[in-house]
């Protein structure tokens, strides 16, 4: 009888009699995280849709700058006016730029809303699916089920009011958010797979908080994170290694940086963008970090607190859990400083912190999902009962703000493009005005409606206006205004008016007659023209009947909460209908 010698199959090889291999998707294990991103994304827009077509109006400087560009004038607010950074957030520019050149911005409406609206709120919606694929992809490497990490982080930014209106409302604020998390998202990868000191991590980081930096000027901030991570977990064998890690990136970041600094001095003559200097950010104080305070009021107490306690018990035990976590607090702790160190912003609703809540959503929700993987049933429960307690306490403190914010947002660019574009267009026609320059502090809807020479009050797009606001020099500020500019137009009001002296009496004396009167409780002010100006006082006093009609019209529905409606395109000339 013949004996047959059973095959030994090579290493690496299936048996002969082995069922045949499954194929398998390679996208399937991560089908559950894409699923939780699309829908937190699908959550976070719905609450950004409750603003409607609201677009700030500081978010139209950066348009018109995009527009002046892209049609060959240079970095400049409008046609003829000299080249100066009157925006703080040139990669959010590009973005724009980009746009506009495909046809997709400041082009036409599409489904009956402007795409100097759809377009910058489509680019917070990629970036917001942006923010949690990154926080899908590191909590991956961290707990077991990062599906339900993406899931609750989207449902914690989605019910923060002020995370959902920046991230919607035209300005940088996405871009900004999105290249904190996956800088974090990056560095928590490499801390758990062991890799924080090889080349490409790196690289990554320094471009990623080049990219943050491109995005704000506060973003440099996250230039550190890399190399005080390092620092976490230097030792004197891997010493030498952890130095050259951090030289890598901080190379990645500085050589690129540099470059765009000297560009930015070459090309405007400062090595900060005119805004900051406009906005007069002094030396911190222990008054300003006060700021801090109220910010992490707004989250509300028992949300803080249970955060920090969930955060607490998942870095009490080592393992991946607590080796991810420190690269994502690291950022966390720097864009909260930051947030601290700026100096208060008017537009409210805390725009700053847009970093800051994204990377405390990551934090919390990747530590609650880490500590409910392990303990006892009783030990789960109680803590995610003692968490969904305290978010919601925290969101019921929240609800009051956010109604009234929703009912009445900062600014609208629609409300600015009517009163002080077609207004002021209305003006200089029905006067007779020849060659009419304009002084206003509102200044992005103007720009895209204004056929004037526009300059601007708040010293955002006009250096030496910036210098006195930073030099706190209001007198030097008056001489520039009445001496050197001498505008045709002058619209001032409530702070614009009160705290530059531009008041009523200033206005008369310096040789203004007032076309339409405001009162405001932080001052009284309104729209002026130059007297030498007018050569029919027939036309002034009929100008002025209609501008009693037409501006007040325009404030009461500014005051019902108008966001939107302000026309398909906005072009330069636009008048207003029926005038």
């Amino acid at each position: 009888m013949t004996q047959t010698t059973p095959t030994i199959p090579r290493p690496g090889t299936a048996p002969e009699d082995a069922d045949p291999p499954q194929k398998t998707s390679r996208w399937r294990p991560h089908m559950p995280v894409l699923g939780a991103a699309l829908a937190g994304t699908a959550l976070i827009g719905s609450q950004g849709a409750r603003l409607g077509q609201w677009i700030v109006d500081d978010a139209a400087i950066t348009f018109a700058y995009a527009r002046s560009i892209d049609e060959g004038l240079g970095p400049v607010q409008q046609a003829g006016s000299p080249p100066v950074e009157g925006y703080s957030n040139p990669l959010w520019l590009l973005l724009l730029l980009v746009g506009r050149r495909l046809g997709l911005f400041d082009h036409r409406a599409w489904f009956g809303v402007p795409d100097l609206v759809l377009y910058p709120k489509l680019l917070g919606l990629l970036c917001a699916l942006g923010i949690l694929l990154a926080v899908g992809w590191a909590a991956r490497s961290m707990v077991r089920h990062a599906w339900a990490v993406v899931a609750l982080t989207g449902v914690l930014l989605a019910a923060n009011v002020s995370f959902t209106a920046w991230m919607f409302s035209g300005l940088e604020n996405p871009l900004y958010a999105l290249a904190a998390t996956v800088l974090a998202a990056v560095l928590a990868r490499a801390s758990v797979d062991g890799t924080l000191l090889e080349r490409r991590p790196a690289v990554l980081a320094g471009l990623l908080a080049l990219a943050a930096a491109l995005t704000r000027p506060d973003g440099a901030v996250l230039a550190a994170v890399h190399p005080l991570l390092l620092l976490l977990h230097v030792t004197r064998p891997r010493l030498t290694a952890s130095v050259r890690a951090a030289a890598l990136s901080c190379g990645a970041f500085l050589l690129p940086y540099g470059a765009f600094l000297g560009w930015r001095y070459a090309e405007f003559g400062r090595l900060v963008p005119n805004t900051a200097v406009a906005k007069a950010q002094e030396t911190p104080t222990l008054e300003l970090f006060a700021g801090t305070g109220d910010l992490l009021a707004f989250a509300g107490w028992t949300a803080v607190l249970a955060g920090a306690g969930v955060v607490g018990l998942a870095l009490s035990r080592p393992g991946r859990l607590r080796s991810g976590l420190a690269p994502v607090l690291l950022p966390l702790a720097l864009t909260l400083t930051s947030f601290g160190v700026l100096k208060p912003d008017w537009m409210g609703m805390y725009r700053f912190a847009t970093p800051v809540w994204a990377l405390a959503s990551f934090a919390v929700s990747v530590a609650l999902a880490g500590v409910l993987q392990r303990g006892t049933v009783r030990a789960r429960a109680l803590t995610a009962t003692a968490v969904c307690g305290a978010l919601l306490l925290a969101w019921g403190g929240q609800r009051e703000r956010a109604a009234e914010f929703r009912a009445h947002p900062t600014l609208p660019m629609c409300v600015v493009s009517d009163r002080y574009g077609p207004v002021f267009n209305e003006y200089a026609d029905r006067l007779a005005l020849e060659h009419p320059t304009y002084l206003i502090n509102n200044l992005g809807g103007t720009l895209l409606t204004s056929d004037l020479k526009v300059y601007d009050l708040a010293g955002l797009t006009e250096p030496t206006i910036a210098d006195a606001f930073a030099a706190h020099d209001m007198p030097g500020l008056r001489r520039y205004v009445f001496q050197k500019l001498r505008p045709t137009l002058v619209h001032a009001h409530g702070y614009w008016a009160s705290y530059p002296g531009l008041t009523p009496k200033r206005m008369t004396a310096e040789g203004y007659l007032p076309l339409y009167e405001e009162k405001s409780a932080k001052g009284d002010g309104g729209d002026w023209v130059r007297a030498d100006a007018v050569q029919d006082p027939k036309r002034l006093a009929a100008t002025q009947r209609w501008a009693k009609k037409e501006v007040t019209r325009q404030l009461r529905a500014q005051e019902a909460g108008r966001r939107g409606g302000c026309g398909d395109v906005l072009r330069p000339g636009r008048r207003l209908p029926n005038s």
